[in-house]
């Protein structure tokens, strides 16, 4: 330091030189003409949707890889270890066998009840889970989503494969249980190929939704698990919708009930696998007044008498509507969540 309190370099300069800033470097042009000459892009900048279901595409391995990983992974610490996969919506069958079935007689005017409502059970459990746990899971990432670019629709739909492998585990066990219950193989049963497409796409579409809204509000996690419980109970995991004391209400009342997502699918699964599901519903056999009040007044002691009512909607409703929530919450998922790419893993 010289005399006029500027730095001076030991040995290299004279004394009292100072070392003094090179002068500000002006461009000649404007930067982002700079930058599009030389394919510097915005570090962060949401691509284009159709980039993006490229840039997924792309990554697919890494999707199946980190969903395989973390479904070995995620009961390690269990004795038990994968076969909580089944245990699990096994022992929520039994409790709601013995509230529903016995106390409340929801087994009244069904057919093979346990094998009905296991099904109902999982294919819920199906639904339920991918959306729990995607309403966290970007919160659950923020290390790995600070850390590294990759698209962020990843992580959901990783978890969604988790959530897909552990359901194709449980339809094994559908089928050991269809077959107990004297519900043999048919062309039918073909049809839970694509009655599993479309819920695994609306359970896509559903976590991607709350994905987004998890991320940026923690709340969002917390209130999901009530919202599922109450349509837990009015989707007929349990019982049949026509059983309910509905009648003398609008007719759209029992439609709501039938069409909603998650009653959807679990119909559909029961279609596929159930002869005696199909035989016994509602709409099977011409309206008969009788037989059918015969069925609503004492359905435990006229199973059969159900073909005989109005049907509340039809295989082809079903059908109709479950390609309507499967690729249109798909689609409405994945643009929604697109729109905030640029948003995730921020304070």
């Amino acid at each position: 330091m010289d005399e006029r309190g500027q730095i001076s370099a030991p040995g290299g300069f004279d004394a009292g030189a100072s070392v003094v800033a090179d002068e500000k470097r002006v461009f000649d042009r404007p930067a982002a003409e700079m930058a599009k000459e030389y394919g510097l892009k915005l570090s962060g900048a949401r691509p284009s949707l159709w980039e993006y279901i490229v840039m997924l595409w792309e990554r697919r391995h890494f999707i199946v890889g980190y969903a395989t990983a973390r479904n070995v992974s995620m009961y390690t610490d269990a004795k038990l270890g994968q076969i909580w996969q089944v245990l699990t919506p096994l022992l929520n069958s039994l409790v709601y066998y013995l509230i529903f079935g016995i106390l409340f007689q929801a087994a009244k005017g069904v057919e093979h009840y346990p094998a009905f409502l296991i099904t109902g059970v999982f294919v819920f459990a199906f639904s339920e889970r991918s959306i729990v746990t995607g309403s966290s899971v970007m919160r659950a990432n923020l290390q790995l989503i600070r850390a590294l670019y990759f698209p962020r629709a990843s992580l959901p739909l990783a978890y969604v494969l988790v959530e897909l492998q552990q359901m194709m585990v449980g339809m094994g066990v559908l089928i050991v249980i269809m077959l107990g219950s004297q519900q043999w193989p048919s062309w039918y049963w073909f049809l839970v190929i694509p009655a599993l497409l479309l819920q695994t796409l609306f359970n896509t579409g559903a976590a991607l939704i709350v994905a987004r809204m998890g991320g940026s509000l923690a709340d969002i996690s917390e209130l999901i698990p009530f919202f599922l419980r109450i349509s837990r109970y009015f989707c007929g995991v349990m019982y049949l919708v026509i059983t309910l004391p509905i009648q003398g209400l609008p007719t759209w009342v029992g439609q709501v009930l039938s069409l909603n997502p998650f009653a959807v699918f679990i119909q559909l699964i029961r279609v596929a696998f159930m002869s005696s599901y199909r035989t016994n519903s509602a709409g099977n056999k011409p309206y008969n007044h009788q037989l059918c009040q015969a069925f609503l007044n004492d359905p435990g002691k006229h199973v059969p008498y159900q073909a005989y009512c109005h049907a509340l909607v039809t295989n082809n409703d079903l059908w109709v509507a479950a390609a309507g929530w499967g690729v249109g919450f798909f689609v409405i998922g994945l643009v929604f969540f697109w729109q905030a790419e640029n948003k995730y893993g921020r304070g």
